[in-house]
């Protein structure tokens, strides 16, 4: 049967590498989501079969913890808004390693109740070798430190040292999600818990650091509780002075530290489906935490301990000059007897819920042959691919989505660039000006078309708390509004053509 087991694993692990590479493209992410889903029910299933699973209470419990989690998991999957998948994306990042540190906990206190009956057995068999009294062997035992090794010496040395990293990794990862959570979900704004925040959180990892070599060591509970408390509570420091400009890169990493967490744990427990689905997920989370902090021309260092992204303490001085506003119904017949047009979304165009309006709009265009394209920051949004998510469930063909990089370079040659709901993306600022604190991000160079427009509730400033100097340019119209209902009103506009 515990090759049933494995191999099911094994198969399991393949389903969750297939099910990656299918999200790696909007084209084929629904069948990566199905084939790593897949999976995942089948990893559940088989674990009904495991020899270590034993007894009608473990199989009570599994059958209590699917239907609970499950339930759950489908209730607030089928409510949740488009708006507040970041939220829960978030959320689930931290489930996980909420998940590989409660594994890791596990094994920990088992290791500790194993400790003495451990001892008591190899001194017994010293005492029976050597002819001499348990006392005595028991002594000699602890003498060469058989009885001080904790819980390494219950684990191994191997498996401990993973399992505690583990643990470190999934109790940062967890309760910093839930901090990311909170700020994404507007239930937490403070930038800061505790005056010189930085240097709290210097000495609270020193502190974990070293409460984890004692755990290594130790045979008391107490050791290892603190060593958890410590873990978590650093993930709240660490996410905290995280600004919502920096979001989609700090998602990416609590996904890469899960990730690793569950590898390591899957290592320490002996599931091979766990070890390849955490390294897969650590390594992807990894690369693309990588890129995403390049898209921001900045080191994740700079992102974990700079601060910068909150609107505490971000200030830009306004550019000189006004901004000039029109209509939305001018607005959309001015695109109309445009040649290309090319659409940058962001955030707001998520809040206002208005991709399937613009879509339309779009429609309409093409209609009367205007070359339409969206442009799309990596940064853009509150998590990687928020806006392609956004414009694939419009039904936006995807050869119509292009990347910056690949569509930089045409926004000299377009009539009309149109911004809904972007703004630190598409900031000069961050290219002309040496002295913002965004300077040198790589931006959409959306001032170089011939005319802009921005939708935009609001002259305010972006996440970044920088002033954009976009919205005085020159060349630049603020249509004032709702996304939704200024699109609506554009559509209309060109209708009555």
């Amino acid at each position: 049967m515990n090759f049933v087991v494995q191999l099911s694993y094994l198969l399991a692990a393949v389903l969750f590498i297939l099910g990656l590479k299918g999200m790696s493209s909007p084209r084929t992410a629904r069948k990566g989501i199905m084939w790593a889903g897949a999976g995942m029910v089948l990893a559940t299933l088989v674990t009904f079969l495991h020899p270590a699973v034993h007894g009608l209470t473990n199989y009570v419990l599994i059958v209590i913890a699917i239907a609970a989690a499950g339930g759950l998991a489908w209730w607030s999957g089928r409510r949740v808004g488009m708006t507040e998948m970041p939220q829960m994306v978030a959320l689930y990042n931290g489930m996980g390693g909420g998940a590989a540190a409660a594994i890791a906990a596990v094994e920990m206190l088992r290791a500790l109740r194993t400790l003495p009956n451990d001892l008591q057995v190899r001194a017994e068999a010293l005492a029976a070798d050597a002819d001499i009294s348990v006392q005595a062997a028991t002594a000699a035992l602890r003498a060469e430190g058989a009885g001080s090794v904790g819980i390494a010496g219950a684990l191994g040395a191997d498996v401990a040292i993973l399992a505690i990293l583990g643990a470190f990794i999934g109790t940062v990862a967890f309760s910093g999600s839930l901090i990311a959570w909170a700020k994404l979900d507007g239930r937490m704004k403070r930038s800061q818990l505790v005056p010189g925040q930085q240097i709290v959180n210097i000495v609270v990892f020193a502190l974990a650091v070293l409460f984890g070599i004692l755990t290594f060591f130790t045979d008391s509970a107490l050791v290892v509780a603190v060593f958890f408390a410590l873990g978590l509570l650093f993930g709240v420091f660490v996410a905290v002075p995280i600004g919502g400009a920096d979001m989609p890169v700090i998602i990416s990493l609590f996904n890469a530290l899960t990730g690793l967490a569950v590898g390591f744990e899957g290592y320490a427990i002996g599931n091979p489906a766990m070890i390849i689905a955490g390294t897969v997920v650590g390594a992807a989370g990894t690369l693309l935490t990588q890129l995403m902090a390049k898209a921001m021309n900045r080191p994740l260092t700079n992102v974990l301990f700079a601060g910068w992204g909150s609107s505490e303490g971000a200030s830009s001085e306004g550019p000189a000059g006004e901004m000039k506003d029109i209509s939305a119904e001018d607005a959309g017949i001015m695109m109309a007897y445009a040649e290309r047009v090319i659409i940058v979304p962001g955030y707001g165009m998520a809040v206002a819920q208005a991709q399937h309006k613009i879509w339309e709009f779009v429609e309409l265009l093409q209609d009367r042959g205007v070359e339409v394209k969206f442009a799309i920051h990596p940064v853009a949004g509150r998590m990687p691919g928020h806006m392609n998510v956004l414009l694939a469930e419009a039904g936006v063909p995807y050869d119509m989505i292009f990347d910056m990089e690949d569509i930089n370079e045409e926004f000299a040659m377009t009539d009309v660039a149109v911004v809904i709901g972007a703004n630190d993306v598409v900031n000069p600022a961050a290219r002309d000006d040496p002295s913002s604190p965004i300077y040198g991000m790589p931006i959409l160079n959306v001032d170089e078309a011939e005319n802009v427009m921005v939708i935009k509730r609001g002259g305010g400033a972006g996440f970044s708390g920088v002033e954009n100097h976009l919205f005085y340019g020159e060349n630049t119209r603020m249509v004032f509004g709702d996304g939704q209902k200024v699109a609506g009103g554009m559509v209309q506009a060109v209708k009555g053509l």
